[in-house]
Order: C-alpha cells, then structure tokens, then sequence
C-alpha cells in the first residue's frame, strides 16, 4: 500500500526547477525565495531563517568551482584572444584586465552557483530534502 504523498502517487510537480534555480541564484531559500541562503561567503545556513526550511542537507561540494572555472575560463580566455587580435594591446596591460576580469567574476559567480546547486537538490528532493511522509 503507498501513501497517499509519496513521490509514487504524486501527479504535479510541488516543487518546481526553475522558480528554485532563480531563488537559489539570487541566494535566497529555494522553498520560500525570502530568507538568505548563505551566511558568510559560502556557508549554507542551517535553515531558512524565514520559514524554517533545513538547508543542512545539501551537498554541493566541488559543483559550484566546476561551473565558475568553466564559465570564467570560457569568458576570459574568449575575450583575451579577441582583443588580442583585433587591438594587440600591451601584453602587460591585457594580463592585468584579464586578471582582474577572472578574479572579478569567480568571486560573484561562485556563491551564485552554490544557491543554485542546492536549489537543484532541494527541487529533485535529493539527500534528504525530500522529508518523510506524515
């Protein structure tokens, strides 16, 4: 016999993908989108101050570093080859804007990227944020 909530017998979607992705990118609660996600720089907050959601749970690991190193990278590196053919600046000058431009975007992306991973696993209801029936 399955109860009559378990992910079984479930007909729609409560907790959809994309509204979580945005709350989690914009590091906010992936179930409630008001309360912070993190505290500090990168420490996920036990639970959502405003509703009570646990967030402990999350597993995001190296995920985030994946996706910044591999955003920034295809940013810097498309960018220097451009302007390096089409203004041949100064090789010095062109380190430090490209320097500072993947310095710049890693530390904006990488706490954006952590919110959506654990709004990914909150949403599929992955290590243990599916709950237990009632």
């Amino acid at each position: 016999m399955t109860h009559v909530d378990s992910p079984a017998t479930r007909t729609e979607d409560d907790r959809p993908l994309w509204p979580a992705v945005r709350r989690g990118m914009s590091l906010h609660c992936p179930a409630c989108g008001k309360g912070a996600l993190l505290h500090r720089y990168l420490k996920v907050r036990d639970a959502c101050p405003q509703c009570g959601e646990e967030l402990h749970h999350q597993r995001a690991d190296d995920g985030p570093a994946y996706l910044t190193l591999t955003v920034t990278g295809k940013v810097a590196i498309s960018l220097m080859v451009w302007l390096l053919f089409t203004y041949d600046p100064n090789p010095l000058l062109l380190f430090f804007f490209i320097a500072t431009l993947v310095v710049a975007m890693s530390l904006f992306l990488l706490p954006r990227f952590k919110g959506m991973m654990v709004a990914i696993q909150w949403s599929r209801r992955m290590h243990g944020f599916g709950g237990t029936p009632h």
